[in-house]
Order: C-alpha cells, then sequence, then structure tokens
C-alpha cells in the first residue's frame, strides 16, 4: 500500500530523516510512534508527498510517489492541526472539500459522513461553537470525503475528552474493517496497543523496529516485575514469568518455617510503553 525505501532529508546541516524505511501493508492499522525531534513529522510529509525526500522512493499503491497529484488522490490527511473554517457550518466544510475533489453526488456522501462521526445533528452549526472533541471528528470526516484507500491520522486524539477518544479509535477499527488502510500517529501508548495491527518506533530519523505489539514487546520489553509486601516490607522480584512467581510466593506463605506472611502482590508487566522507552530513552524531549 504505502512503501518509504532508505529515506533521507536533510534541512541545512540538521538530519531528520536518516535512511528510514517503512512498509504499511493493505487493510492495516499502522502505528507510527517516536518522541519530539525524532523525524516522526517530516517522515509523514514526505509519505504524503508535501516534502521531496533528498534521497530514497516513496510508493502510494503502486503508482508512484503521493507528490503527483493524481497518486494523492488515492491518500487522505487529517493533520494534527484542525483544518476546518470555523465560520463555516459542518456541512459547508465537507462540502467545501468535497467540491475541491470533484465527488460526485457531493450531498449525500456529506450526509453519510456527517452520520459516520455522529454530527448529523450539528450539521448546520457552525464549528466555532463545536467542543474539541467535535472538531476532531470532523476533521477526520473531511479526510475521508473523498474516499481515500490510505487514511494518515497524525494525532487525531490530541485535547480531547475520554468520550470523545473512545469514539474516536472506534471509528479507525471500523474503518480499517471496511478495508481502508490507517497510517495513525499518536503519543498515547495505549491507544497504539489497543487499535494498531503493528507499530513502528522511529528515533534520529531511523525506524529502530517494527512488529505487531506483543512482538516488540518480547524483543524489548525485558522482565515482569512481581511485588511482594511481607511484614511490611516489599520485594520485588523479576522474573520471565510471573504468575509461577506468585505461585511460588503463596506456596512459601503457606509453609510454617517461612518468614512471614504475604499481605500483598502487585505484577508489573512490561508493555508498549516499556518498549518506547527502552528503544528510545528516558530522557526529556523538548
Amino acid at each position: 500500500m504505502l512503501s518509504l525505501r532508505d529515506i533521507h532529508r536533510n534541512f541545512g546541516s540538521t538530519t531528520a530523516v536518516a535512511g528510514l524505511s517503512l512498509e504499511v501493508h493493505t487493510g492495516e492499522v499502522f502505528g507510527l510512534l517516536g518522541p519530539n525531534g525524532a523525524g516522526k513529522s517530516t517522515t509523514i510529509s514526505i509519505a504524503t508527498g508535501l516534502l521531496k525526500p533528498d534521497a530514497g522512493t516513496v510508493d502510494l499503491l503502486g503508482l508512484g510517489s503521493p507528490a503527483d497529484p493524481k497518486v494523492r488522490m488515492h491518500l487522505g490527511l487529517a493533520p494534527q492541526e484542525i483544518t476546518l473554517y470555523a465560520e463555516l457550518t459542518a456541512r459547508e466544510n465537507l462540502r467545501f472539500f468535497a467540491d475541491l475533489y470533484g465527488v460526485a453526488n457531493a450531498r449525500a456522501r456529506v450526509d453519510e459522513l456527517l452520520a459516520l462521526v455522529e454530527l448529523d445533528t450539528r450539521a448546520n452549526d457552525r464549528v466555532t461553537t463545536f467542543s474539541g472533541g467535535m472538531k476532531r471528528r470532523l476533521n477526520l470526516a473531511a479526510a475521508l470525503v473523498h474516499d481515500p484507500k490510505l487514511v494518515l491520522l497524525d494525532e487525531p486524539t490530541a485535547g480531547v475528552d475520554p468520550q470523545s477518544r473512545n469514539r474516536i479509535l472506534e471509528l479507525v477499527r471500523r474503518l480499517a474493517s471496511e478495508g481502508k488502510t490507517i497510517l495513525y500517529t499518536t503519543h498515547y501508548m495505549e491507544e497504539a496497543a489497543k487499535i494498531c495491527d503493528r507499530v513502528g518506533i522511529v528515533d534520529h530519523g531511523r525506524m529502530l523496529d517494527v512488529g505487531t505489539v506483543g512482538e516488540l514487546i518480547a524483543r524489548h520489553g525485558g522482565q515482569s516485575a512481581v511485588t511482594v509486601e511481607r511484614n511490611g516490607a516489599e520485594e520485588r522480584i523479576l522474573t520471565a514469568d510471573p504468575v509461577a512467581e506468585v505461585a511460588r510466593q503463596f506456596a512459601r506463605a503457606g509453609n510454617a518455617n517461612d518468614c512471614g506472611e504475604v499481605t500483598g502482590l502487585r505484577i508489573e508487566r512490561p508493555d508498549l510503553e516499556t518498549v518506547f522507552l527502552s528503544l528510545t530513552g528516558r530522557s526529556l524531549r523538548e
């Protein structure tokens, strides 16, 4: 579906992308994760044809680079910054984008998308009156107006309430189930773990690793930790098998010669955030 091969991009003496390669498969939700300054935004701009790489190739659907407007027609983009006209209504915004794309039967398509993002009852209200979550959902609808095969969602839940976030995630999975391919960027690890079929982690302009969440955890997550509370003190035990360790601790507690009764147990399993920090480090990125 989307292929970036050995992409390089410099801005003067600053290297933003250094030999990055990426393959997004048809019908998957692919999560692109990276800390601030990792090269993620530049990669997105190259993937959408907004920037040309200094070296390397980009191909969408086997048709060539999305820098070509005919190829870019197959791509929809919902950028992190809301790209709506605040003084227009929801319906007017979508109709404007539909007309730009030359969408046939635009009125019906706009009505369909307003219903999809649950804004049909607010269709004739100006966007300036919308909440952050409503704007995000309309921003997503605008990316879908021309029925693209690949949809790139850049931080689509930034600054929204939990209900709106949950609805957007449901929409993403629904789109994937209907055959859309999604390239999804987020700083929320739990989102990526919940909805992404595969995840790629970028830093210093390079792709550090790609895989399912389970595969990445197996490669980079390290061991689980079992914290045992006994006699008012805590002992933290690293183990590859936390269930077996818990069983061992209970067996010890039942032994009359044991040094004390277990009063608490806590299991900490590695997750996607563990992997992210393992690969990119714990230093602050500004």
